[in-house]
């Protein structure tokens, strides 16, 4: 079986994006082994203080959030990190609720919070994310 790269989406709001480079500069050389997408800022923020290579979409409020959704549906993200400010007002607030929407309906592991990133991280869940999706897709 061909062994194929994770795409993991990082995301942080504005008072959060000090928390995802700190998250992301502790666990480069992890990071570094998936295929990384993010919103605008945040993927530009990731390139330029922790060396990732980050392939980015527009800024969340210009439609990044969406655009990341409907790669979570397709298949192509296999897991979203979204550090979010929960303290904060964000006009663009229905698309950051279409995009946890998607992960929810679509079973993909969702981190709000660099504890929760860690963990997915860390452990075999996006290995077992392919094997629950065939399975799915198969109807078993």
């Amino acid at each position: 079986m061909k062994e194929t790269i994770r795409t993991i989406a990082l995301i942080a709001h504005d008072g959060k994006k000090a928390d995802m480079v700190a998250f992301a500069m502790q666990h480069r050389d992890l990071l570094a082994r998936f295929e990384l997408v993010g919103t605008g800022t945040t993927g530009k923020l990731l390139e330029e203080k922790v060396g990732l290579r980050v392939r980015r979409f527009l800024s969340g409020p210009l439609g990044g959030d969406v655009q990341i959704a409907a790669r979570v549906v397709t298949g192509d993200i296999h897991a979203v990190f979204f550090f979010v400010d929960p303290l904060d007002k964000h006009p663009h607030d229905p698309d950051i609720q279409t995009l946890m929407r998607a992960c929810n309906v679509h079973n993909v592991p969702l981190a709000t919070n660099p504890a929760t990133a860690h963990y997915i991280l860390t452990s075999q869940a996006l290995q077992s994310v392919e094997a629950g999706a065939a399975d799915e897709s198969s109807g078993t």
